[in-house]
């Protein structure tokens, strides 16, 4: 079976003070398609440059990102753009919700630009999990945290893209809430949090630590092939498939 998601060495750097900050190090990971992996790590162990550089919102210094058997690392800007609206679905951390336009507008966007016909009735399906409803007409500067997150959630969830990527999907929300989004995220293939806490919920599939950018463990019921442990001369620690 073709991985829906593939990284092969990808490496990320960035000058910084006339040195250059390694802030993904040569990563290998393969997600097959149906697979939930949390990418579980402190601030700043490069999780979401890493979510990043999956979507095609970065690119990498070195190595390859794969989408069901396609490279994307050296495609143009437009055909990155295009690949997006028909693959992934991305929940950014801090939302980037559209001020000028309603919740519901939000959620209907990436629908329309997809031209799924009569997208204004569309999502009322898909976005249950966000609870939009009497929210609907309110802009996002009228919203709290955690309701933008929940229009965040079913803006990426309501053209029911193949691939679901998420930046700390539920860290705005509280514990009666999060859970749920947690389970409906169970066809998502990847997504991103902080160290885990007490009582959260856990739906199955791989969690992957990263540690200095790089990945120093992988665990859960679906790591078949996981990552195994090595540490390099410079003291990092990486994952080899």
């Amino acid at each position: 079976m073709t991985p829906r998601i593939q990284l092969r060495g990808l490496t990320r750097r960035l000058p910084s003070g006339g040195r250059q900050l390694t802030i993904v190090d040569r990563i290998d990971l393969s997600i097959a398609p149906g697979e939930f992996v949390a990418v579980l790590g402190p601030s700043g162990s490069g999780k979401s440059t890493l979510l990043a550089l999956m979507a095609g919102l970065d690119r990498p210094s070195e190595g390859q990102v794969v989408l069901d058997g396609r490279e994307i690392q050296d495609l143009s800007e437009d055909d990155l753009a295009l690949l997006r609206r028909r693959t992934i679905g991305f929940v950014f951390q801090s939302f980037q919700l559209l001020g000028n336009l309603t919740a519901l507008e939000n959620v209907l966007l990436p629908l329309e630009l997809a031209d799924v016909p009569d997208a204004r009735s569309a999502p009322i399906s898909s976005s249950q999990p966000s609870d939009c409803g009497e929210r609907g007409h309110h802009y996002p500067s009228q919203l709290s945290g955690g309701e933008q997150q929940r229009v965040a959630l079913a803006r990426a969830f309501g053209p029911r893209p193949p691939i679901l990527l998420a930046d700390e999907p539920t860290g705005n929300l509280d514990r009666v809430t999060g859970p749920g989004r947690a389970r409906h995220a169970r066809r998502a293939a990847a997504r991103e949090r902080h160290d885990p806490r007490p009582g959260d919920p856990r739906p199955g599939g791989r969690r992957s630590w990263p540690t200095g950018g790089s990945i120093c463990a992988t665990g859960g019921s679906s790591a078949r092939s996981g990552a195994l442990r090595s540490r390099s001369r410079e003291g990092r620690v990486s994952a080899c498939a």
